[in-house]
């Protein structure tokens, strides 16, 4: 499933439908004692960030969500029943955020509660005209700091249907996005031929933020992962990580907005290559991490390459079919200038991964705490990061070109960049969010090109036979077209 956003997702007009929580099931949180599961690290630090940006006068969305198509023309009361079957499987969707006089507290409602609201918002005849209201709403529709922070909708058209789900992140990760498609289509299914869907116990995210939290509160000042962070902090100037290319930003310059890049990095014969040479030293994250250690040093003129990479945490079987924020993070620092080849860079990229996948299990606010760092959550990213995802064993995986699915994010303001790249059965997709300036699209231009240009190589040639390419700067960093 491609990352992307609403105006590159192959929007196609017609009757538009959407549905939220219905108002009896708000009346009804509002009554209800809080609920006292925890917060994850990740959601409380999610929601002082948007605090502090709506204080400073900002708006920000920064939603999630996933697209994709149905068979002919839905019947609109068999999609609302599958779209109510699918949130009643997953807690966290009816649990939400409410400030006490103490702190943030969670609230969670019973299924039986639980109804949708249907509201027709019309027929759309331009796919540009659909893809601004369907921003438009969901950015109204998803703030975090409000509940219900989600939205579904559908537009029915005789040849098909496109489904649309939008959340705040603090209900999900990408592996939640790229579960949805299948889950619905089977759920659909069973609705539409007069079924009742059957019954699935899936795992509460609410249930694993209370084990995370335990988890945390036992970690203190001496331990190992707080000793590794504030060593790989110190190596950034006593800051987290930025991206090691020209962003084109000013200090105390306001918060730029951004844009998404987004396109097939190589196909499936280059990335099978490229994952077999790389999978002795870990596949192919290694692999993209020793790519980019060499970028660094070549185009950016870093020694040591430091970034922060992204891991799932449904470590336990019950966590697989879960909706939520499963996700620790962890660094990575690869001595580049001692790379003379791509063999080395890999092998450099292994010992880091093997010496701190495991950090990921700590929330990096809890460390952050411990540290005593000022890091002020004024963007929506604290940190630039390198995220890759193997999609291909995902249920309904292989479906995804046939349904039209993808990935969708809202690209707002921010001034780091983040990149995804995302392993397919179509090849290795990349996705970047990055400040709209002119250096910083020329920078992740070069970025990608020898991205590409290196998983080219070493599926084609080996390791052995890419060293860093400095001649490669100048042509790389050039002015981009008008």
């Amino acid at each position: 499933m491609r990352i992307t956003d609403l105006a590159r997702c192959e929007a196609r007009p017609g009757r538009v439908m959407e549905w939220t929580l219905h108002p009896s099931t708000i009346d009804a949180a509002t009554a209800l004692a809080d609920d006292l599961r925890p917060l994850s690290h990740l959601q409380q630090s999610h929601l002082r960030t948007a605090r502090t940006v709506r204080d400073n006068g900002l708006t920000m969305p920064t939603w999630i969500g996933t697209r994709f198509s149905l068979p002919g023309p839905a019947d609109p009361a068999v999609l609302e029943a599958t779209l109510l079957d699918w949130t009643l499987r997953h807690e966290t969707l009816r649990s939400g955020f409410r400030r006490r006089t103490e702190g943030v507290r969670r609230f969670t409602i019973g299924a039986g509660s639980v109804a949708l609201h249907r509201h027709e918002a019309g027929v759309f005849d331009r796919a540009e005209e659909l893809v601004t209201y369907l921003q438009n709403r969901f950015d109204a529709a998803t703030n975090a700091l409000e509940w219900p922070n989600y939205i579904y909708a559908a537009v029915l058209r005789e040849d098909g249907t496109d489904v649309y789900l939008a959340f705040d992140h603090s209900n999900v990760d990408a592996y939640s996005l790229f579960r949805i498609p299948a889950e619905v289509h089977e759920l659909y299914d069973t609705r539409r031929g007069g079924g009742e869907p059957r019954a699935v116990e899936v795992g509460s995210y609410l249930d694993f933020c209370e084990l995370e939290c335990a988890h945390a509160e036992q970690v203190d000042e001496i331990h190992s992962a707080v000793a590794r962070w504030r060593e790989f902090i110190a190596g950034c100037d006593d800051r987290l990580p930025r991206f090691p290319l020209d962003l084109g930003l000013e200090p105390e310059e306001p918060m730029p907005a951004q844009r998404l890049m987004t396109e097939m990095l190589v196909g499936e014969e280059h990335a099978a290559g490229f994952e077999r040479y790389c999978r002795p030293f870990g596949g192919t994250l290694a692999g993209i991490l020793a790519a980019s250690a060499l970028i660094a040093r070549d185009l950016g003129g870093h020694d040591v390459y430091r970034t922060v990479v992204p891991f799932h945490t449904r470590a336990a079987s019950q966590w697989q079919d879960s909706l939520g924020w499963y996700v620790g993070v962890v660094p990575i620092e690869i001595p580049a200038a001692d790379a003379p080849d791509f063999r080395s860079a890999l092998a450099m990229a292994r010992s880091e991964l093997h010496a701190n996948r495991r950090l990921a299990r700590t929330p990096l606010a809890r460390i952050l705490h411990l540290l005593g760092s000022d890091f002020r959550p004024t963007s929506p990213d604290l940190h630039s990061l390198m995220s890759f995802v193997d999609a291909r064993a995902v249920p309904g995986a292989e479906r995804w070109t046939e349904q039209n699915a993808c990935a969708t994010v809202r690209v707002s303001h921010g001034d780091q960049a983040c990149v995804w790249i995302t392993r397919l059965h179509e090849g290795l997709h990349l996705a970047c969010r990055h400040p709209d300036t002119t250096v910083a699209a020329q920078s992740l231009r070069a970025y990608a090109d020898a991205l590409r240009d290196t998983v080219v190589r070493v599926a084609e040639d080996g390791g052995d036979l890419v060293p860093g390419r400095k001649h490669a700067v100048v042509d790389a960093l050039a002015p981009l077209p008008a």
